[in-house]
């Protein structure tokens, strides 16, 4: 596929959204190539619930693939890490939640900072594609890698939030695959309440994933959500309201352990 001409992404849905609601705050970031509309679902959702709710766009998405090739995971974890400082400051609980991605930058945040609980959505401690360490070393070659379209894509995912790149720069997938390393590396150093969100169909990352995660943290409180059928962009199907029920508890959990 061909990539988005500039301008695609200006659009209402792909800025990023902040709705003031409790004392209780969520973070939620997107995915590789992904923007903050895939998010937007599952923002309106804890919004309802009365839940402070912020999205972002990661430096180099919801522009153009050159902007991509510009940026690097140092950035994505400084803009994450950035976000969620400043969250910190608003609200009295605060929750760390991603998707792909965006869900390994939640982990290096919990990791990293001390947040009151994390959530990881479909987020890869290992992907299917074999290439992905390799990322740099074939760039010279193969500049671009575009996405393939999963068959059951149009089926499940709202095509009314499904806004991201149709590929990326070759060499962003080392960057992709440096951020997993450090995130799988210290899963040790996350104790606070974590849920880890997947689904048996996802086209992308390794199965074993969210089980990894959850053995891998010293968090007393450990919990899964395990989705059937639907592709990795969970929070484009309709197991989003699923989800986020299921961080209702973990953030009303979060919430009582501080009171």
């Amino acid at each position: 596929m061909q990539p988005h001409p500039a301008g695609y992404f200006d659009r209402d849905v792909c800025r990023p959204f902040c709705d003031k609601g409790n004392d209780q705050g969520v973070l939620l970031i997107h995915g590789f190539t992904g923007s903050c509309a895939q998010m937007r679902p599952l923002a309106d959702e804890l919004a309802l619930r009365g839940y402070t709710v912020r999205t972002i766009n990661l430096p180099g998405h919801a522009l153009t693939e050159a902007d991509m090739a510009k940026a690097d995971w140092q950035q994505w974890l400084h803009a994450a890490k950035e976000a969620a400082y400043q969250m910190m400051q608003e609200v009295r609980v605060f929750t760390v939640a991603g998707l792909s991605m965006g869900g390994v930058l939640a982990l290096l945040v919990a990791q990293q900072m001390k947040v009151d609980a994390c959530v990881s959505i479909s987020a890869p401690t290992a992907v299917k594609a074999r290439m992905l360490p390799l990322a740099g070393l074939l760039a010279p070659l193969y500049p671009r890698i575009a996405w393939g379209m999963a068959t059951d894509r149009h089926t499940w995912i709202d095509k009314d939030y499904d806004f991201g790149y149709t590929g990326f720069p070759t060499a962003k997938g080392a960057d992709l695959h440096k951020l997993m390393q450090m995130a799988n590396r210290n899963l040790f150093n996350i104790q606070c309440p974590i849920l880890a969100v997947q689904s048996d169909a996802d086209e992308t990352i390794w199965a074993g994933s969210a089980d990894r995660i959850l053995e891998g943290v010293s968090s007393k409180v450990r919990r899964k959500l395990w989705l059937n059928g639907m592709p990795h962009v969970v929070t484009l199907t309709p197991e989003c309201p699923r989800i986020a029920s299921a961080m209702d508890e973990l953030m009303q959990l979060a919430a009582r352990q501080k009171a």
